[in-house]
């Protein structure tokens, strides 16, 4: 395959990621740019972001050596719109790519970020959460992800709006004063005078509301600190994600649980309490690393297709 290079994308509304790397395992360039997914920010500006993350990737490499390339991106059926896959070709052919890169939901990338098996099952838990069966590295089926006023349990939202139902009942004198309830009325009104009740309705009602999440760290911070309300709302959020896993995998599933997202991180107590519920279950669970090197991967597939090559490359591309 001589000097063959990969390439993959894993492209957030906050944040794009690169990757490039050759068939032995070396990552040969990284990028990581502002977010560009086009359901978040407007097509030509993240066509423009993504394409600024191929560009410095490839700083070191030549763009006519990448023989296959991913980019995964939660929302991915929005490159069918021609007019918007036609801002992408642009920046393709601006970066000097031979061709366009595959596109696939970025949970692919996610689990192959923690895993070589190309079965298992991957668990969301950021913003939103949701839970996927994967077959042969690809989506087969799909369990929540719901969206804010559907569903999302578990998820930094759904733990947001916890905390602030909790600190309204607070406030209404229905529970005691606790760690979380400050905090949360120190951020959402600060010191703004008034009644604190109609101030975090309204605070919380004023943005959007997946907004809501930005009170999760509160209640993570607070549960680690022994806030027994934070650490309730823990232990709900760990229930509803594992209920998700278990609902995904059929009887007959052995492959592996990958974590993805903020909520599932080692020292999150949600992540930490999820993983006691899964090791009960007796489950392997894992952890994503770089979803952009797990895009990297998927694109390596498609040119090596030694079983224990594919593995050993992983290894090196990926991590253990």
């Amino acid at each position: 395959m001589g000097g063959a290079v990969v390439l993959g994308l894993d492209v957030g509304g906050t944040t794009t990621r690169a990757v490039v790397g050759d068939l032995a395992g070396r990552r040969l360039g990284t990028a990581r740019c502002p977010g560009g997914n086009p359901n978040a920010h407007p097509p030509e500006e993240a066509a423009a972001r993504i394409g600024a993350a191929v560009r410095d990737a490839l700083a070191d490499v030549a763009p006519g050596d990448v023989r296959a390339a991913v980019l995964a991106m939660a929302g991915a059926s929005k490159l069918s719109d021609p007019a918007i896959a036609a801002l992408f070709e642009r920046e393709w052919r601006s970066a000097g790519l031979r061709r366009a890169p595959r596109v696939v939901p970025d949970v692919e990338a996610g689990f192959a970020a923690g895993a070589a098996e190309p079965d298992g099952t991957a668990l969301v838990a950021g913003t939103g959460s949701v839970a996927c069966r994967v077959r042969d590295h690809r989506v087969e089926r799909v369990v929540g992800g719901h969206g804010w006023l559907l569903g999302d349990e578990g998820s930094a939202f759904w733990i947001g709006r916890e905390a602030v139902r909790a600190t309204l009942r607070v406030v209404d004198g229905h529970l005691p004063e606790t760690a979380l309830a400050t905090a949360v009325l120190a951020e959402a009104v600060g010191s703004v005078p008034g009644n604190p009740r109609d101030l975090l309705i309204t605070a919380a009602n004023r943005a959007r509301p997946v907004e809501l999440a930005r009170f999760a760290p509160l209640v993570t911070a607070a549960a680690t600190g022994g806030d027994p309300t934070a650490r309730e709302i823990v232990a709900s959020a760990a229930r509803h994600l594992a209920d998700l896993v278990s609902a995904t995998r059929a009887p007959d599933d052995t492959g592996p649980v990958v974590l993805i997202g903020g909520l599932t991180e080692p020292g999150n107590p949600v992540g930490d309490a999820l993983r006691v519920q899964l090791a009960a279950d007796r489950l392997d669970v894992r952890t994503a690393t770089d979803g952009a090197a797990g895009a990297a991967w998927l694109a390596a597939l498609d040119l090596v297709e030694d079983p224990v090559e594919a593995r050993a490359l992983h290894h090196a591309l990926v991590g253990p």
